[in-house]
């Protein structure tokens, strides 16, 4: 068990290997359908032969229509034939146009201005909020809400089909014929149309799932128990399960706000909704012998997260229809060039709607131009067999902690045949024959090859991996230039034993450096894992104030190759240990373990000497210490990626409690300190809907006893140019030391909020952020009384505080802060003013 508090810098690495897949498929994106009766594309103009926004297209007659986007552009099909579309948009005269043909592409579609105010309720483009039968629809809705479908009985359950597939989209001849293909050309036999947008497709990756799932309202809780999971060519492979399901998160559309891609985007069924949307009642019509309202939704101002669509709801219950929206391509999201969303009701009864049907699908690309190539990745999910108020035990809902059953993915096709909820399409057929063909073509493992390696960070050779590559260079005072190399076991992702090692070289100082450890996980159901390891190495000691025993475990200040400042504070660490963990249940760990250590420094500069007791008669300069620890992990709604003795997580935001408990005990393979030590961690994101999203840290420690320098708990400075998690920017190493603290930390992502409203820097997509960091802790009388290290321990007595404001999202890559000291200025060589930078990965 270990707290993970890596750097800013070592999140790009991170985060980066959350979306690895994503950018193996946006890669690849640097013969139409016959299927369609009707299509329908082209843009909307004004009399100036300016787009005209969010503008209504619908076939005549009937209940199918989309919604133009910013730029005009609309694409419209219909498997049935129609021969006139209507053109419909607030300000304008409403227009008709006969199609000609049944494929009917790049219309240019001109209307006409009301000139008088008498014609229109509302202005051009925004609606009124007083006198709008929209919003009268609207406030019925929001007082049914949770009167509505499931949300009408105490239990429920139901059968779950879920589709995932992603595509390669805008095909075209040049593109077939990249070299990138060379050899893998049959791959585009599979090339077809797309309903939403028009753009040619070809599928690349298919995943089902069926499951049963169940919900207790009284108990709040939900269960889904799969059945079957099937994925073409990577069938088993946890960590492409866990990233498309990571990527596809359950939403309600009855929300306020609907959380994608770590995005709050404020629902059109929001009761802050009129804040944020236009809402027009375009049509009132039967809908599955239901009378039913026709209102369209679009967003009032630009580069905010919001929709454009529309929705059918029922005139007696209130309750949806059916529903379509798009994100705007305005949005502050990056990768994601479009989001288009369909949402089913089924009518059970005159007041039960049942949502049968959810469609996602989502066109990830480098960049937002209507021309640009991306990766289509859609969610096709259907819902049957629904059945209410069977009630189960509260114990019936609690999660496995560690269970795998290999059989659910290995259903043969005629179990799929028969109970999958709808038929595959022949292209979808396909891709399952094409990607067992291309598994066997050399050009296609390389890639896949190369991909692993960036999702890792090792090299894979039979049943090892060499690496990290990520920490194989390094450089600090004492070494020089570092390299490191290592070696680890690798069998698969659910191994239930690992051994681990590296080797480190300083330039400087000529020694080999080393760690080797083992883990064995002994008991599966409860994971319960015995580890051990030793590590003689050169650390930053006191680069973060929470502490464990993770023999492998590196901080970047300990080798960070962009620092400044002069950094001769290291300490040569011998660590060895025995750890034995436990996760009874799902997320909560328990932990103990003995560990042995010694510490000295490394330059002649810096000095760790104490007096070994209170008389000060005798004075050391290595510090040995055993110890025996206990620990409690728990991080609830933290998903965990794959089963083996070492797990990844998904990168989805959760909470975080880890307290630890040690005792030194002396005499002990030649200890020097008897001392209790306690410490708590706490992090908390809260997401605040349109706001953005915050992070409040706390952290808590006391040492109970004498202990020296080495053992003390240091405020944990940051001396390079990387924002690193749970330091101070503005402190340098040891300018705090302390034996008990507090520490609180809050920062936000305002995630572009304020930016959007300022028309020169909305297409800049900058986001805002902002932070607070403060420490409290004091020194006793007896630790000052033996420390012989000629450092002044000042501890902040006062509480010490540092403020920051920073731009994210630079060119979709960085992040600046700018952090000010707020006290103690008059300290020697006080750091007043720091800029740190961020690398990231993010959507």
């Amino acid at each position: 068990m270990k707290l993970h508090q890596n750097s800013k810098f070592d999140e790009v690495f991170l985060i980066m290997k959350k979306n690895i897949l994503l950018l193996l498929f946006v890669l690849f994106a640097t013969s139409n359908a016959f299927f369609a009766q009707t299509k329908v594309s082209g843009v909307v103009v004004d009399k100036s032969n300016k787009p005209v926004p969010f503008a209504n297209i619908a076939f005549k007659n009937s209940n199918e229509g989309v919604v133009s986007n910013e730029d005009g552009i609309f694409y419209l099909e219909s498997p049935k034939t129609y021969q006139t579309i209507v053109i419909t948009s607030v300000g304008f005269s409403d227009r008709e146009i006969e199609l000609e043909k049944a494929v009917n592409y790049n219309l240019k579609i001109q209307l006409r201005e009301i000139e008088s105010l008498k014609e229109v309720v509302v202005f051009r483009g925004k609606t009124s909020k007083k006198n709008n039968p929209a919003l009268d629809i609207l406030k019925k809705i929001w007082e049914r809400r949770r009167k509505n479908g499931l949300h009408l009985f105490a239990q429920y359950q139901m059968e779950k089909y879920e589709k995932i597939e992603f595509d390669l989209n805008t095909i075209d001849t040049a593109y077939m014929k990249k070299k990138l293909f060379k050899g893998m050309e049959f791959i585009f036999n599979q090339v077809d149309t797309s309903k939403i947008t028009g753009k040619t497709y070809l599928p690349i990756f298919i995943n089902e799932a069926l499951s049963d799932v169940y919900g207790d309202n009284k108990l709040k809780k939900v269960k889904e128990k799969t059945k079957a999971n099937k994925t073409s060519g990577f069938n088993g492979n946890q960590q492409i399960l866990s990233f498309v399901n990571d990527l596809y998160s359950d939403f309600d559309v009855y929300d306020n706000h609907i959380t994608f891609f770590d995005k709050s985007f404020t629902s059109p069924l929001s009761t802050t909704g009129v804040d944020v949307y236009n809402y027009v009642l375009r049509d009132s019509s039967y809908v599955d012998n239901k009378w039913c309202y026709n209102i369209v939704f679009y967003p009032r101002r630009k580069n905010e997260l919001t929709f454009k669509g529309d929705f059918w709801v029922s005139d007696t219950t209130f309750a949806l229809k059916n529903i379509n929206m798009a994100a705007t391509k305005s949005a502050n999201i990056n990768w994601v060039k479009d989001i288009y969303i369909e949402q089913e009701f089924e009518v059970m009864n005159d007041s039960v709607f049942l949502l049968t049907k959810d469609y996602m699908m989502t066109d990830f690309a480098l960049n937002k131009k209507e021309k640009s190539k991306g990766v289509y990745g859609k969610r096709t999910t259907f819902y049957q067999n629904h059945k209410f108020n069977i009630p189960k035990p509260e114990k019936f809902y609690k999660d496995e902690v560690n269970y795998l059953d290999k059989e659910i993915y290995n259903k043969p096709e005629e179990y799929w045949e028969e109970n999958r909820f709808e038929n595959l399409t022949k292209d979808e057929k396909g891709v399952y024959k094409m990607l067992d063909t291309l598994q066997t073509v050399k050009k296609f493992k390389q890639i896949y090859s190369l991909v692993e390696i960036l999702d890792s960070g090792y090299i894979n050779y039979g049943n090892f991996d060499f690496g990290s590559l990520y920490s194989v260079v390094g450089k600090n005072v004492v070494e020089g230039l570092r390299l490191r190399a290592g070696v680890r076991t690798y069998f698969g992702p659910n191994d239930p034993w690992r051994l681990q090692s590296y080797l480190a070289y300083g330039f400087n100082d000529n020694k080999f450096k080393y760690g080797l450890t083992g883990k064995w996980m002994v008991e599966k159901k409860k994971r319960i894992i015995i580890s051990a390891g030793n590590r003689r190495d050169i650390e930053q000691v006191g680069a973060s104030l929470t502490t464990t025993n993770d023999v492998l475990g590196r901080n970047y200040a300990s080798s960070g190759l962009l620092t400044f400042g002069s950094n001769e504070k290291l300490t040569n660490v011998n660590l060895s240990n025995i750890q034995v963990e436990i996760e009874p249940v799902k997320n909560l760990t328990f932990g103990t373990g003995i560990s042995y250590r010694t510490l000295l420094s490394a330059t002649p500069a810096f000095s760790l000497d104490y007096y070994t007791d209170l008389s000060q008669t005798t004075v050391k300069s290595e510090v040995k210490q055993s110890e025996v620890n206990l620990q409690v992990e728990y991080t609830p709604n933290r998903k965990t990626i794959a089963y083996g003795v070492e797990r990844d997580y998904a990168d989805s935001p959760f909470t975080s409690l880890f307290v630890t408990y040690s005792q030194g005990f002396k005499g002990l393979f030649s200890s020097d300190f008897n001392y209790k030590k306690l410490q708590l961690y706490y992090k908390q994101p809260i997401i605040i809907g349109p706001l953005g999203r915050s992070n409040i840290t706390v952290e808590m420690g006391k040492t109970f006893g004498y202990i020296p320098l080495g053992l003390m708990s240091i405020v944990p400075g940051n001396q390079s140019i990387f924002d690193i998690t749970n330091t101070f920017s503005n402190l340098k190493y040891y300018e705090f030391v302390t034996d008990q603290y507090v520490t609180l930390k809050w920062d936000h992502d305002f995630q572009g909020r304020f930016f959007a409203r300022i028309p020169f820097m909305r297409k800049l997509n900058w986001r805002e952020n902002i932070g607070v960091k403060s420490v409290y802790g004091t020194v006793s009388d007896e630790n000052r009384a033996i420390n012989a290290s000629g450092l002044v321990y000042n501890a902040p007595e006062k509480v010490y505080w540092e403020y920051s404001a920073g731009i994210g999202n630079i060119f979709k890559f960085f992040r600046v802060d700018f952090s000010w000291r707020g006290n103690y200025l008059e300290m020697p060589d006080a750091s007043k003013f720091a800029v740190k930078v961020s690398l990231g990965f993010y959507f």
